[in-house]
């Protein structure tokens, strides 16, 4: 038995390396979630055929060929063809455009805006304000493009409003209430939280507020 796993662990590792390096190369970076898929249904194939003593070698090696040849006709389709790519690799999305916070391409990524600031921090940027335009791309990473005369944010800032709502654990977290962020929104003529989608704040910026009438 173990000797028989171990040949067919050599053989469907031989094979993967054979179908991954006739498909291309890319870096992690450039994977896309189809790439994922198909390389979770190759390794599947073989994972299949070493436990299970009923499947042979041949068909391992026949589902190997016949999934590598699918997937190696798609990427070349896609690459021919520009109405097949969107729907089969998907496309980036303008998140922010202009500067503006694009609410209805967030919502389709499933991302909260949370999310995108952790993004853009990884990226070195901390805060929304130095942001011109913002890609999520297919590998699910971000472009960024800045603005270029705005200074380098001095510390991070912190989100105090998204969506209309107070983020309490925040405000709390620069040591200020409710009132001293009520007053401080009136100062930037906004009376109403509610017509806010996001604010930010920090020490030495002071506040970034966008109205959902900024946002695209």
């Amino acid at each position: 038995m173990y000797p028989s796993i171990v040949f067919k662990l050599l053989i469907g590792l031989a094979a993967l390396v054979l179908v991954t390096r006739l498909l291309g190369k890319k870096r992690m970076s450039q994977v896309t979630p189809f790439d994922f898929v198909y390389a979770l249904i190759l390794g599947g194939t073989v994972e299949e055929t070493i436990y299970h003593m009923d499947h042979t070698i041949p068909q391992m090696l026949f589902s190997i060929a016949v999934w590598g040849i699918l997937i190696y006709s798609v990427e070349k389709l896609t690459q021919k063809f520009d109405k097949l790519r969107a729907p089969l690799k998907g496309t980036s999305q303008a998140l922010i455009k202009d500067g503006k916070v694009s609410i209805s391409e967030l919502e389709k990524a499933n991302l909260e805006l949370e999310e995108l600031r952790g993004m853009l921090r990884l990226k070195g940027v901390f805060s929304l304000k130095e942001v011109n335009y913002v890609f999520l791309e297919n590998s699910g990473d971000i472009s960024v493009l800045k603005y270029p005369d705005l200074p380098v944010t001095e510390e991070p800032s912190v989100l105090l409003v998204n969506d209309g709502k107070v983020h309490e654990d925040n405000l709390k977290e620069v040591g200020q209430n409710m009132e001293w962020l009520t007053e401080n929104l009136k100062l930037e003529g906004i009376p109403e939280i509610k017509d806010i989608y996001y604010a930010e704040w920090s020490k030495p910026e002071g506040f970034f507020v966008k109205k959902y009438e900024h946002c695209l």
